[in-house]
């Protein structure tokens, strides 16, 4: 199998771009071209009071794996002017993050590589190794830095020994309390120096952070390697977060760095089996499809306690919304993917709702309801609402709920594992399935869910917004068929919801809520094509072809939104037009991979240019991987013989041969995915069977 494309290595400083994100799922890392300079780091779980906004946001923890070198007396901090960066490269294949710097003072300069990773194996430790050679015997110093820099909260305590033993089992720890004492983060770090056999300076903790500072004679030409191990372990997983840091980076160093860096190129060379091959596209196109395959598999990890959020664990200084808070986006864009690329970073996502039903029975008894109505902001710590005040959106965007049920249903007839089936996901659509009867209004014989929001969050709520409606009828359906599987007794009422609940139309076009207007605000708001996918509501041919003709024609008033510009390709694709749908692929998803690494932006630059450039932006890269996956194969997963779930003749965007995955999940098991252009239907086929 060939490799993914990486990006092309970075010639000299960042500038305005964003900086490379780095995550393994649990940690997040921004790290600047100077990585040596605090960059930002946030750590699921970790969450504090915003500042402004006084609610429960993603916390900045203390920036692990910053540095200094001191070169004739001059650090490196303290004169930025003489540092230049030469090159910044990103390699896909491994994870690693590689920087080339010079830093020049009066006739002496160092050569600086720093190389970056987050271990998936050791899913709270952070790695680097800063390589230093210098041309001339040179007073040199180097420093291992966790600092507290732009970061609120207070230290609660700091160890530079390990109590009870007389030798310490790593340089330090660190307890941090973040704003609003609403959770701590404790960090722990090993440092170890190559190249010469010298200790390091641990002063106590200052107001910059710990720090250890190796001081030494260097030789010219010789090459001196300084490496950082730091476990962050939030207080969601441990409470004593600081102290299971200790013994986790004391197990890490015990394991050792090279040792570790081969086992995380290792996990990674065991994700990239599943690579999404697009046979026949152009480079570039395989190249942002290796690259939201990187980000997404990057920012999941089974270990992670509070999900995943819009952005991933990446922050940066001017991401102004969403708040690291968990959202419908997730659930719906993907964890579908995630579900066959790698299945136990799906459950992790899905295992954070479970643990948060009681606040999920809470918020539907607040609202007036029964069952389960899930946040529209979930809260990483609670799962309790969290949206900023006073919460408009909050009030009526009735959706998420069933989303995350979907999302259940779905990794229940992929996966086939009747204890998640039981256990799991038959109390979220039982509970879901119980909102919405108490949700739905019965009128003239139908019913009705009346004041309600859609995808597009108007000023004013609507009658009967249709995706909320269709989904409403996909979960009550859904969770009549697993009810039957397993022996529960099913509410009549379900079932006569779901077959009496109205699908707003006008002629044969779906359209997006009673009384809909094509002049109103935000009317080219494509929800009522999640209908054809990713929901598969099964609409006649002809309402089908009607209703993409209407939204497809209007589609450059919406295209550069978030979100669901990158489902445009699939939906033009099932026109049968595969100019358009290349067309609209590169408008609503290509245009958005642009900058730094191939992040994925929030939105198009071009046509929202009052937005701050904001990614990488999960819900359009998981949407793009949602298309690859299910959308263009015509995959439609259920509970019956996965090689019944290919339903019907394959188009794919012009020039594109086939779309090809050598190993998904399904089952627990290994299976290949084919779908090439013109052919009847896509091919799953189990790996190791004829």
């Amino acid at each position: 199998m060939d490799g993914p494309i990486s990006p092309r290595p970075v010639a000299g400083s960042a500038g305005n771009e964003l900086p490379a994100y780095m995550s393994n799922g649990v940690v997040g890392l921004k790290v600047r071209d100077n990585p040596l300079t605090p960059g930002m780091a946030l750590v699921s779980g970790f969450s504090g009071e915003h500042a402004e906004r006084k609610i429960e946001a993603a916390a900045l923890a203390p920036y692990p794996i910053a540095g200094d070198i001191c070169l004739e007396e001059i650090w490196m901090s303290d004169a930025p002017q003489c540092v230049r960066v030469v090159d910044q490269a990103y390699d896909f294949l491994t994870a690693e993050l590689t920087t080339r710097l010079n830093f020049i003072v009066g006739g002496h300069q160092a050569e600086v590589e720093v190389m970056s990773f987050c271990s998936r194996e050791q899913p709270t430790v952070v790695c680097q190794e800063i390589a230093i050679r210098v041309d001339a015997a040179s007073d040199l110093k180097v420093r291992a830095r966790i600092t507290l820099s732009g970061i609120e909260g207070r230290a609660l305590r700091y160890n530079r020994d390990t109590p009870g033993e007389a030798k310490p089992s790593c340089d330090g720890s660190l307890l941090w309390e973040s704003a609003g004492a609403i959770s701590t983060c404790g960090l722990a770090y090993v440092t170890e120096f190559v190249g010469d056999d010298i200790n390091p300076q641990r002063p106590p903790l200052d107001g910059e952070g710990l720090r250890s500072e190796y001081t030494l004679r260097a030789r010219r030409g010789r090459q001196y390697k300084l490496r950082q191990l730091v476990s962050l372990v939030p207080s969601a997983l441990h409470n004593q977060p600081d102290y299971q840091a200790a013994r986790l980076i004391a197990m890490t160093a015990n394991i050792g760095f090279n040792a570790i860096r081969k086992n995380n190129r290792a996990c990674w060379a065991e994700l990239w089996k599943s690579r999404i091959r697009l046979v026949g596209a152009e480079k570039r196109w395989q190249a942002m499809a290796d690259a939201a395959f990187f980000y997404l598999m990057s920012s999941s990890h089974s270990s992670s306690p509070s999900s995943t959020s819009m952005f991933g664990l990446a922050t940066w200084h001017d991401y102004h919304y969403y708040f690291g808070h968990v959202m419908w986006d997730i659930e719906t864009f993907c964890v579908p993917p995630l579900i066959f690329l790698q299945p136990n970073a799906a459950r992790g996502i899905l295992d954070y709702r479970i643990r948060n039903l009681d606040s999920a029975r809470s918020n539907a008894r607040l609202m007036g309801r029964r069952g389960l109505q899930f946040p529209w902001e979930s809260a990483p710590s609670s799962g309790e609402e969290a949206a900023p005040m006073p919460g408009s959106a909050a009030w009526r965007e009735d959706h998420a709920s069933l989303d995350v049920a979907r999302a259940f249903a779905l990794c229940a007839d992929v996966t086939g594992d009747d204890a998640f089936l039981r256990d799991k996901a038959w109390p979220v659509l039982s509970g879901v399935a119980e909102w919405i009867k108490s949700r739905v209004t019965k009128r003239r014989g139908k019913y009705e869910i009346r004041a309600s929001m859609g995808i597009a969050e108007r000023k004013s709520p609507s009658d009967n917004a249709v995706f909320t409606n269709i989904s409403s009828r996909t979960i009550l359906l859904g969770a009549i068929s697993v009810a039957e599987r397993l022996n529960k007794p099913v509410d009549p009422a379900w079932l006569e919801i779901a077959t009496k609940l109205v699908v707003p139309k006008r002629g044969k076009v779906v359209i997006s809520h009673d009384a809909f207007r094509v002049d109103e605000e935000k009317a080219a708001t494509p929800d009522p094509l999640m209908g054809i996918f990713p929901l598969g509501c099964g609409f006649d041919e002809a309402t089908e072809q009607a209703t993409l003709a209407f939204y497809l024609k209007i589609a450059k008033r919406y295209i550069g939104s978030p979100m669901l510009s990158a489902l445009y390709g699939v939906w033009a694709a099932r026109t049968g037009n595969r100019r358009l749908s290349l067309e609209m692929l590169e408008r609503g998803y290509g245009d958005f991979c642009t900058g730094r690494f191939t992040q994925t932006l929030e939105y198009r630059k071009d046509v929202f240019p009052e937005q701050p450039p904001a990614g990488p932006f999960f819900a359009n890269l998981g949407g793009f991987l949602l298309g690859l996956i299910l959308g263009f194969p015509k995959i439609q997963p259920g509970p019956d013989n996965p090689q019944d779930w290919c339903k019907g003749p394959i188009t794919l965007p012009a020039g594109w041969h086939s779309i090809e995955i050598d190993r998904i999940w399904i089952r627990g098991q290994p299976w290949r995915l084919l779908a090439a252009q013109g052919e009847p239907c896509a091919r799953l086929q189990p790996i190791g069977r004829a």
